[in-house]
């Protein structure tokens, strides 16, 4: 299946040009494979085959493959790993710690006491009027969206 990006590692991936990629699920829509430095045993990527960039560029139906993959393979991992619990993360852009730049979900399984420690700030300052204004703009897309 051709990509759009011939310089995108996860493309070479999918076009299983990565002698070192530790593969584990393969089907038309998705591959699944170790990072080459997972934050726990058992940490998995899933990615389209075909080249995203990011969520807002993924289409409903890539989208809906990703969502089955992803949790039939969350299953998987539970069952080959059996975790204290799991983190599904996804992130979009380099303020939110995208390296590739090609739409990724990651497993990560999760045990009490492991080093990746708690992920969420303890705490946030955010004042009542800070959360209302986003509160409202959220509000006004979602309406726009469901209109659509």
């Amino acid at each position: 299946m051709p990509t759009n990006d011939p310089d995108c590692p996860f493309c070479e991936i999918v076009q299983r040009d990565d002698p070192d990629a530790r593969e584990v699920y393969r089907d038309q829509h998705v591959v699944a494979f170790f990072p080459h430095n997972p934050a726990t045993l058992g940490h998995t990527l899933v990615i389209p085959r075909i080249h995203v960039p990011d969520i807002w560029t993924l289409d409903r139906s890539t989208a809906e493959q990703l969502a089955d993959a992803t949790t039939r393979l969350a299953a998987a991992v539970k069952r080959a790993v059996n975790p204290d619990g799991l983190n599904v993360i996804q992130s979009n852009g380099s303020a939110a710690s995208q390296t590739v730049f090609h739409l990724h979900i990651h497993l990560v399984p999760r045990w009490e006491g492991d080093p990746i420690g708690h992920i969420w700030p303890p705490e946030s300052n955010y004042s009542e009027k800070e959360k209302d204004d986003a509160w409202e703009a959220l509000r006004v897309e979602c309406r726009k969206a469901s209109n659509s």
